[in-house]
């Protein structure tokens, strides 16, 4: 047994560190480790394997995080818990003026300047030690957590995916067009928000669909429970064909605009407001019984709405087949619309960017910091509610 004041551990650490090929980042890396396990075991109220009634949360494992520092780049191994989320102190506390430097270099970067004019600009804010390599250590970085972002292993299992897609104009050859980005959005079973995939697609078919979900699977999807999106025949098809098992709630939102699309605009507001009583019913019977009421008052005077109504009315009432989960949240791509419009009000100021590579640069670099935020907020949905859902849908306690 060690005595009291043995020091024989931190004397074989000192050597390890002196025999690095960086001691002081080695020796920062171990430090940093250190206060991770502390302070998420006062977080969670115990000890990594240990079990205990003091326990108040759970961990589930780890991600990988890049940290810049003025001694160099670590890769720490953060730990992650189930619910409430955790990012260490020293990377919420780390100084302002570092964050503010990377900041505005990977902001130019992102925006299309060039490397030489970052470091005229570094230099015009009083930064004299910036060098061009510098830069171009940063926005490699930045390209780095892009990519790793992009491909990183998901879980087996999503409740739900929101799918949406958003369209800019790309130089491409010469010439300029619009391309589009899918950009899915998901809860995980502790009612977590993510981002799932970021991709470029030359056109909404099912073939590029169907490539999309595959990607996903490569990366570890294999069960989703419910698909929101709008309308599109090519990702009905690729559900089906790729998504084994997956109910598709067609939008109600988007499927009121296109029922209201049929009816005279004097008449729209009274009309509207009777279309949305359908899906503000409590359960599915309701809901049945209002869109009879609704078909049986307009099929004279608006024949053309209510055919419309009919045609798409069961892919838009799949929501109350999962009555645990809060139906407000899963009957519309609402969620991916208000993320649609953040994304849009800073890819503005580029209007038109100089390839499909600077936007996927640019927004999955917006989407990391909605995902660390979403790792510290309360859940989306609740996870109980969710655990609830997968033994009713399941028969699994």
């Amino acid at each position: 047994m060690a005595k009291k004041n043995d020091t024989t551990f931190f004397e074989n650490k000192l050597l390890d560190f002196v025999t690095a090929k960086d001691p002081l980042l080695e020796m920062l890396q171990w430090v940093m480790d250190k206060f991770m396990e502390i302070e998420v075991a006062h977080k969670t109220g115990a000890q990594k394997g240990i079990h205990c009634q003091t326990r108040t949360g759970y961990r589930s494992g780890y991600r990988i995080r890049r940290f810049d520092t003025r001694l160099g780049t670590v890769y720490l191994s953060v730990p992650k818990i189930r619910q409430g989320g955790y990012i260490p102190f020293f990377v919420t506390e780390k100084k302002r003026s570092e964050q503010a430097l990377i900041q505005v270099v990977q902001e130019c970067w992102l925006n299309g300047v060039s490397t030489r004019k970052i470091e005229n600009i570094a230099k015009g804010l009083g930064i004299e030690s910036l060098s061009a390599s510098e830069v171009s250590e940063i926005n490699h970085g930045l390209d780095q957590m892009v990519d790793e972002f992009r491909s990183r292993k998901l879980d087996a299992e999503y409740p739900v995916i929101w799918v949406d897609a958003l369209y800019e104009k790309i130089r491409d050859n010469h010439r300029i067009v619009n391309k589009a980005v899918m950009v899915i959005k998901a809860i995980n079973l502790e009612g977590q928000q993510e981002i799932l995939a970021v991709e470029p697609m030359e056109n909404e078919s099912e073939e590029t669909y169907s490539a999309l979900f595959r990607k996903l699977q490569e990366r570890g999807l294999e069960k989703v429970w419910l698909c929101v999106s709008d309308a599109h025949k090519g990702l009905q098809a690729a559900i089906r064909k790729t998504l084994h098992g997956t109910s598709w709630q067609r939008c109600k939102v988007h499927f009121m605009r296109n029922i209201l699309a049929h009816v005279p605009q004097k008449d729209k507001e009274k009309v509207a407001a009777k279309l949305k009583l359908i899906w503000k019913a409590p359960d599915e019977k309701s809901a049945r019984t209002m869109k009879a009421v609704f078909c049986q008052e307009y099929e004279k005077l608006f024949p053309k709405a209510v055919e419309c109504l009919e045609e798409g009315f069961e892919d838009s009432i799949q929501f109350y087949a999962f009555e645990e989960l809060d139906s407000r949240k899963i009957s519309s791509t609402n969620t991916r619309e208000r993320l649609n419009r953040e994304i849009r009000r800073r890819s503005s100021v580029v209007g038109i960017f100089p390839s499909t590579d600077s936007y996927i640069r640019l927004i999955t670099s917006y989407l990391l910091e909605y995902s660390d935020d979403w790792q510290t907020e309360r859940c989306y949905m609740n996870a109980g509610s969710i655990k609830l859902q997968k033994e009713i849908l399941f028969n699994v306690a």
